[in-house]
């Protein structure tokens, strides 16, 4: 090996290390391994921010604004509305919301649509009686599956079709994903609504956790002069049993005090400890007067003058929250509202609250100022767990936000326009039309994955122009020597898959798509089989929460712990390497 390819061999293992740790966030991890790649000269200066003006960041940034603007019209929610019913049997729910998801991420970010559809699915189950954790799992896989089918469904695709045009001079088009990502879609589906979602544990624990998403660990305080003081922690009990909530501990002077706490006499400024959905604490507050946890904080809400509203979120891996606490991130006086609880893989946090560091998945529960939960939901970058509605700037422009996507996406497809053209200018029509006001225009970019897109992909194009794509291609050749086509691209899959479900997948794909041209090349046959077995093995992570953000989404609603998602993932990755590989050598034979 070269100088240059040790180097770069060694920042893409520190990459996903650092990424596999998990300790610093994967945009800082990517763009400071391209700063290092600069400095020691395998990364050409005049390269060094190439890849924030690839057309593969645009499509990415502009799709996320797209898809505002969509879900802002409200043409998202009337097709969630009209087709989604709690009266249905499990099975065929997981089929009509699993259908709808496919749909929506094939056309649209697949985080999007498994955050518009997570409350929806939520609510359903709340409303049938039965846990979220039996669907939202199969929501997540079929939301990444439906991804598959467009070049607009999932960042890899768009990848993929960028590398395509710099190696051969012409990307793949809007439906050139369809005949292989369409079929393996369909056919994980069905498994998935068939099968899939019964291979999810049975835990009664797990299960009982998951159906009471609600429940929260939260803290009352007793105020001065209060009716409780001089009673004993046992004599709440039958208030708490009428409001249905659970007084599990006392907290004085900082301590907290279980068990032997029951028979203490209760004094100003203790803090009792109590477990209980939102309804129920905010009924049994109310009933003995009690007071929130941070009087202060308390006073400051209620200064607006317009009552109070608590909410429900789940932290994306993207949040503003997620690796901080509350008090960290100063949400009591940037926001005036008040971290309450939080539930973590269907646990309950029972450490101090708003110094508990809030990690991906976890659900919280937040008291705002009345009307402010969506702004503070924003700010904090977390996804409301209750049925939105319509908030929308103007349901009347549903039908035009429509036209002007399906419109740009014909005219892209029959190669009309270029397809970051196309949709950039539905993002200016969208802004003039103020379907996305121009307030919110630049807060609807996942600025994150921009910046790993726009780090990586410099990083890939030096390994690629040192030979080290070459090598880790020519090894898998070695590897796979004497085989038929299939095995070779079932060889390429299963490496590209293994990578995916510990890595993000647009790391793995900046890295995987250059050596399977390389193969192709090494090989004398079209590159494009290849690439396209790189696309489906890059989205199909299935088998650990971490392999993609909608995996991550569902840990905590569901009540999931890691070891859960292979019980379905398994075989739903072996189906896809099984459909996929037939699929590939028909559609895009070498």
């Amino acid at each position: 090996m070269t100088t240059d390819q040790i180097i770069l061999f060694s920042l893409f293992g520190l990459v996903f290390a650092m990424l596999l740790w998990g300790r610093f966030r994967y945009d800082l991890v990517a763009f400071s391994a391209l700063m290092i790649g600069v400095v020691l000269g395998v990364v050409p200066t005049k390269d060094a921010f190439s890849g924030f003006g690839h057309p593969a960041t645009l499509i990415v940034a502009l799709v996320l604004v797209v898809s505002a603007g969509l879900v802002r019209s409200g043409a998202v929610f009337l097709i969630t509305r009209t087709l989604v019913d709690s009266a249905r049997s499990l099975g065929a729910h997981i089929t009509i919301i699993g259908a709808i998801g496919a749909v929506l991420s094939a056309f649209m970010n697949n985080v999007a649509a498994l955050a518009l559809l997570m409350p929806v699915d939520i609510q359903t189950a709340r409303k049938a009686g039965r846990s979220p954790a039996k669907s939202l799992m199969p929501l997540s896989f079929a939301t990444i599956l439906g991804g598959m089918a467009t070049l607009i469904g999932t960042p890899p695709n768009i990848i993929i079709a960028s590398i395509r045009e710099e190696a051969t001079g012409e990307p793949f088009g809007m439906f050139d994903f369809a005949p292989v990502g369409g079929i393996t879609a369909i056919v994980g589906l069905a498994f998935v609504a068939l099968i899939g979602w019964r291979l999810i544990p049975e835990r009664e624990d797990a299960g009982k956790k998951a159906a009471e998403l609600g429940q929260y660990i939260a803290e009352l305080t007793v105020p001065a002069e209060s009716k409780l003081i001089g009673k004993r922690l046992a004599e709440l009990d039958g208030d708490a049993d009428d409001a249905d909530v659970a007084v599990i501990g006392l907290m004085r002077d900082g301590t907290r005090r279980y068990g032997s706490s029951r028979n203490t006499m209760l004094q100003e400024g203790d803090t009792l400890v109590l477990e209980a959905s939102p309804d129920a604490l905010d009924e049994f507050r109310a009933a003995l007067s009690l007071n929130f946890s941070d009087e202060k904080r308390e006073e400051h809400l209620k200064a607006a003058g317009d009552g109070l509203d608590i909410i429900e979120v789940v932290v994306p891996d993207s949040a503003r929250i997620a690796g901080k606490t509350a008090q960290a991130l100063g949400l009591a006086w940037r926001q005036g509202a008040v971290l309450m609880g939080i539930s973590r893989e269907g646990r309950r946090i029972k450490s101090q609250i708003r110094k508990t560091i809030v990690q991906p998945g976890d659900i919280l529960l937040v008291l705002v100022q009345k009307n402010r939960g969506a702004d503070v939901t924003d700010w904090l970058g977390c996804l409301p767990l209750a049925d939105r509605g319509l908030v929308v700037t103007a349901d009347s422009k549903m039908w035009l936000a429509i036209g002007l996507f399906v419109g740009a996406v014909a005219a892209a497809s029959f190669g009309l326009i270029y397809l970051p053209v196309a949709l950039g200018l539905v993002v200016v029509a969208y802004v003039l039309t103020q379907i996305v006001p121009i307030s919110e225009l630049y807060t609807h970019i996942e600025w994150p994955v921009v910046v790993l897109l726009g780090s990586m992909i410099p990083l890939g194009a030096a390994l690629d122009s040192s030979g080290g794509t070459a090598l880790i291609a020519n090894s898998l050749i070695s590897l796979t020597s004497g085989l038929p086509a299939w095995a070779v691209l079932t060889v390429l899959m299963l490496v590209t898959m293994t990578l995916s479900d510990v890595l993000n997948n647009t790391a793995t794909t900046i890295v995987a798509a250059p050596v399977g041209i390389q193969m192709a090349n090494t090989m004398g046959v079209s590159a494009d089989p290849f690439l396209m077995a790189v696309a489906v093995a890059a989205s199909s992570a299935f088998l650990t929460p971490i392999g993609h953000k909608n995996n991550t989404l569902i840990l905590g609603p569901g009540g999931y712990r890691f070891g859960d998602y292979w019980r379905m993932g398994l075989p739903l990755e072996i189906l896809v390497v099984a459909v996929s590989i037939p699929a590939i050598l028909v559609f895009w034979p070498m």
